[in-house]
């Protein structure tokens, strides 16, 4: 038999990724019409980045060919449809300083950002909900205190400064840790094993981590606390729940939502970080190629970058929208109404 509920909540479920594809869509094609002309605007001459030293001793005509063979001698709407034609058809072109094509240069750093990204995206989302919960709980105290400071410290802390201090203190002066790079210097590819990679990785995600902890803990503790608040929350403490129980029963979904929000709104901040710590520690993803391809004027890489960010970025959006619907019904049975 049919179950008009369940269909119900199927129809609205098809309407939410249509709605979201359709604004996904839209937001990419404005993200790459405008990061294209902010690029044009740059007063980074892409081909004299291209040529760099030999400059002196290429004739105009050789020039001219290479900006020809760049498609850099169009004017810029023919420009921009025939790389958006190309991305349509999944070619984002290729790389200027790479010589590869661009799909393959991000294919090969991802791997190195993305597990860089993730240990610091679950480490700081841990760390500052347990810190956040703990502020919540002991309101008043010196334990309060002390970690609300602690969180305004590294909320106007820069990501590179943490960087560097964190390179003193663990590779410079203890040693316990590598310098920089993502695996060991002189060592075939072949040859790293995964401690090494995990040795080299430490630094750049307890960089990104502990900055990001700072804003999970401090809104973690602000909802929580408007949750201890409340009428019906003070009616438990009446009746004796208190400490972890009331915690359990009362807060923990009541901060789940906000906290997923803030956790998947994060990932933005955390590529922008990602660019700044991988400049600390010379470390090998995305960051580190987008810096080279805006300073060496790369426009394809750095297009293909910035529509892949965005893209990134859409993801956790999306993930954080279905979470949503997993976590409260009432967002479901709402979209189904």
């Amino acid at each position: 038999m049919n179950n008009p509920k369940a269909n119900a909540s199927a129809i609205a479920g098809l309407r939410w990724l249509l709605s979201a594809g359709l604004r996904a869509a839209t937001l990419l094609a404005a993200v790459s019409l405008l990061s294209f002309l902010l690029v044009k605007q740059s007063p980074i001459d892409p081909i004299q980045a291209y040529i760099g030293a030999d400059l002196m001793r290429v004739s105009p005509e050789q020039r001219a060919q290479i900006e020809a063979y760049w498609g850099l001698n169009e004017p810029m709407p023919v420009q921009f449809w025939n790389w958006a034609r190309s991305v349509a058809g999944g070619d984002l072109g290729t790389s200027m300083i790479y010589r590869q094509p661009v799909s393959d240069v991000i294919g090969e750093r991802f791997l190195n950002s993305i597990a860089l990204m993730a240990a610091a995206w679950a480490l700081s989302g841990t760390l500052g909900f347990a810190l956040g919960v703990v502020a919540a709980m002991k309101r008043g105290t010196w334990l309060d205190r002390l970690i609300q400071g602690y969180c305004y410290m590294l909320a106007s802390t820069p990501t590179f400064w943490m960087g560097l201090l964190l390179l003193m203190i663990f590779a410079v002066w203890l040693q316990w840790l590598p310098v920089g790079l993502g695996a060991p210097a002189g060592v075939a590819a072949d040859e790293v094993t995964f401690m090494d990679r995990v040795r080299h990785l430490a630094l750049p995600a307890m960089t990104l981590s502990v900055v990001g902890v700072a804003n999970v803990a401090l809104h973690t503790r602000q909802k929580l606390s408007e949750v201890l608040d409340s009428d019906y929350v003070l009616f438990a403490r009446a009746r004796g729940e208190s400490g972890f129980t009331l915690f359990r029963r009362h807060g923990l979904r009541n901060i789940a939502l906000p906290a997923i929000t803030l956790q998947f709104a994060s990932f933005s901040e955390l590529f922008g970080g990602a660019v700044l710590a991988e400049q600390v520690f010379s470390y090998p993803g995305l960051g580190q190629a987008t810096v080279d391809a805006g300073l060496r004027g790369d426009v394809p890489l750095l297009l293909g970058l910035v529509l892949f960010s965005a893209m990134f970025v859409l993801v956790g959006n999306l993930a954080a929208d279905g979470l949503y619907r997993l976590v409260d019904p009432r967002i479901r049975e709402g979209a189904a109404g």
